[in-house]
């Protein structure tokens, strides 16, 4: 397998984060023996499967990377996440498809302590989340009921410096996942971040609900501050910006890749490599 040492050092930033090699294995779904070895150098009866798990969940692929660069959105979501993380602030945040939302979280959570991201997902029932919550923060939950893996993630995360949970495609959630943002707010008020993020869709379901008394809604709309906060869409700057960090430099093709991307990131990622294999 290549590019093993680029997985080894994210695996060591991962267990910084984290706190404990313990806390890193259960968030990879991996044995702390095997993650201690690994750590260790003996690589040897690692399997190539191991690898590829280990390089998707740290982010350190060996396929292309792509370079952040710090466009409107990015900043203005490091701000967000900032402010919530140290003040233990609840937001909801919306923008469009591709405007970075994600990326910025994912590179928010890969560089901050105590911060668990979850990427939610419409199959997700109660257990699931909650599942998904205690893993992020590299705690068990086998053997757990609902009530008592809640229990588990508001005391150990109440024992955190300046924790954060960020929801992205939070729109997904059914409501009845949904309402666990209320049990969340409600036990870990001034002490914890709590940030609640999708597209557009979001904004509209809860301001819908509210408009029609539908359970738990008026209960989150308050808890967010009664407002959204709306990421700003790319601009050509923005695009020339992440053009330059990933290596195209060319003005004209900068101009014909903003010209095209309707302002989605994922759409000037595709345009910049084909650009950059075409020139090759």
């Amino acid at each position: 397998m290549e590019n093993t040492e680029k997985i080894i050092n994210a695996l060591k930033q991962f267990v910084t984060l984290k706190g404990s090699q313990n806390k890193a294995a259960t968030a990879l779904g991996i044995s702390a023996a095997t993650l201690s070895k690994i750590l260790n150098g003996k690589t040897d009866d690692i399997a190539d499967e191991m690898w590829r798990i280990l390089a998707a969940k740290t982010g350190s692929t060996g396929k292309r990377q792509w370079f952040t660069a710090q466009t409107g959105s990015y900043n203005q979501l490091m701000f967000v996440f900032a402010n919530a993380q140290n003040d233990a602030l609840a937001c909801a945040v919306c923008g469009e498809a591709g405007c970075g939302k994600s990326t910025a979280a994912a590179e928010y959570a890969s560089t901050h302590e105590n911060v668990a991201l979850l990427t939610c997902a419409e199959y997700w029932n109660k257990r699931q989340f909650l599942s998904a919550l205690l893993s992020s923060y590299g705690i068990g939950s086998d053997g757990l009921s609902v009530g008592e893996m809640m229990d588990t993630a508001v005391e150990n995360i109440k024992r955190m410096e300046n924790p954060l949970v960020i929801l992205d495609e939070a729109d997904k959630l059914s409501d009845s996942v949904l309402y666990f943002f209320i049990t969340l707010y409600n036990q870990l008020e001034d002490c914890a971040g709590l940030v609640l993020m999708a597209t557009d869709f979001l904004k509209k379901r809860i301001e819908k609900g509210v408009k029609n008394c539908k359970k738990g809604y008026k209960e989150i709309y308050s808890r967010i501050g009664r407002k959204f906060i709306c990421i700003l869409a790319a601009g050509r700057e923005d695009v020339a910006a992440a053009c330059v960090a990933n290596s195209l430099t060319d003005a004209q093709e900068i101009n014909r890749i903003y010209a095209d991307c309707q302002g989605d990131f994922r759409r000037v990622k595709r345009a910049v490599w084909a650009t950059l294999k075409k020139a090759a």
